[in-house]
Order: C-alpha cells, then structure tokens, then sequence
C-alpha cells in the first residue's frame, strides 16, 4: 500500500530480502493470499520467495549491507547493540547516517548521549538529533523539543512538539496538552496540533491493518 506507515516497530516488518519495511496490513494480506492460492511464502513488495531459515535471512541481510543499503546497515546495527557489541554498532550506524537514512541518525543520538561505543559528547547528540528531526523522526523531533524546554527555549520547544504531534507522536500531544493548561499554547495552536495529531493517525488506518492488529 502506499499509507504511511504507523509508528512504533512492532506494527511493521523489515523485509530480509530488499531491506523495504512493509506495514502488518501488508504482510497480512499478502500472507491471506498465499494461503488462498497455495503459494510459497514471498515478501509482499519484491516477491522473492522468503528464507527457509534465519542463516538465510542474515545472508540476504549481509548481502544489503554490502551492497551499502542504509536501511540493512541500520538494522544489523541494530542487531550488534543488542548482542552488546556497542562498537560494532556504532559504526554500522555511522554508515548509514552518512548514506542520510534518519534513523541512523537518531540511533547515534541516543549514542552519545549514553556514551555507547563512543563517549559522551552533547553536541554531537543534538547534530544527530537535528538530522533525524529533519528526515522525520518524530521521536528525535520531540527530543529536540525536551532539549529546549529543558533550556528555557519555550517557542522553540513548542514548536518541535507540534511538528511531531503532526506526525502523530501522543507523547509530543501530551507535552502540548500540559502546556496549553499551564498557558504556554494558545487554545488555536493546541486545536491545531489535536486535528494535524488525529489527521496523521488516522492516515495510518486500513481495514488490513486493524485486522492484522486484531488477530495479533
């Protein structure tokens, strides 16, 4: 489909074989298919026939990093962060950002602000998250915003959290509903901020999607 896919990881799938992240409605619909016709199992975007065991799923994996996908180079460095291998996973992850995937970018970020396979270094934190902000990453968006308010900077802090609450993060809608009851957001700004919020969640919905959710 070509809805916007909904945040949160679980509500989406990372294809091993062509590195495209493929919504639950998707996989859903392609998986009623498969059955309906007695298909062999294939991704929904490419149709490459899926691997018969996970050594096969990291062979088609490995074969996207070299070829210097940003979105497998992202993921198997995501996979070492959670082996603990935190240098590894650092620099799968600087290859990517280099290759302008936001994610990357905002899994840096989080980096240096623990100092994970790299030490500690704000200024570093805040480029990542400005970069991944700019690619629509609404998680680093709202960060941004936490970074202001936490320095004072109310108009820019607010603005942030609009622009992730248009998106369609709730907890950048939460931070303006605290806001607009302390009288820091104007009742316009804040009416703005819930239609664009329900506006970008409501883009996200099929009725593949809230079966695929439904069954699971």
């Amino acid at each position: 489909c070509f809805l916007p896919l909904p945040i949160g990881p679980k509500k989406s799938t990372l294809m091993v074989c062509c590195s495209t992240i493929v919504c639950g409605g998707c996989c859903h619909a392609n998986l009623n298919r498969e059955i309906e016709e007695s298909l062999f199992p294939s991704c929904p975007f490419c149709r490459k026939a899926a691997p018969l065991t996970d050594e096969e799923g990291v062979m088609n994996m490995m074969k996207r990093v070299e070829a210097n996908d940003p979105v497998s180079l992202r993921q198997i460095g995501r996979q070492r962060y959670e082996e603990g291998d935190y240098n590894g996973a650092f620099q799968y992850w600087t290859k990517a950002a280099g290759l302008g995937y936001a994610e990357a970018h905002y899994e840096l970020s989080c980096s240096y602000a623990e100092g994970e396979g790299v030490e500690i270094d704000e200024e570093k934190r805040v480029y990542h998250l400005e970069h991944a902000a700019i690619g629509g990453n609404p998680r680093a968006r709202y960060n941004l915003g936490c970074e202001e308010a936490k320095n004072r900077r109310m108009d820019r802090a607010i603005k942030h959290f609009i622009i992730a609450a248009n998106l369609g993060h709730n907890e950048s809608l939460e931070v303006l509903k605290n806001f607009y009851a302390k009288g820091h957001v104007s009742k316009d700004d804040f009416a703005a901020a819930l239609r664009g919020h329900q506006a970008a969640v409501d883009a996200t919905k099929s009725p593949q999607r809230e079966m695929a959710f439904s069954e699971k």
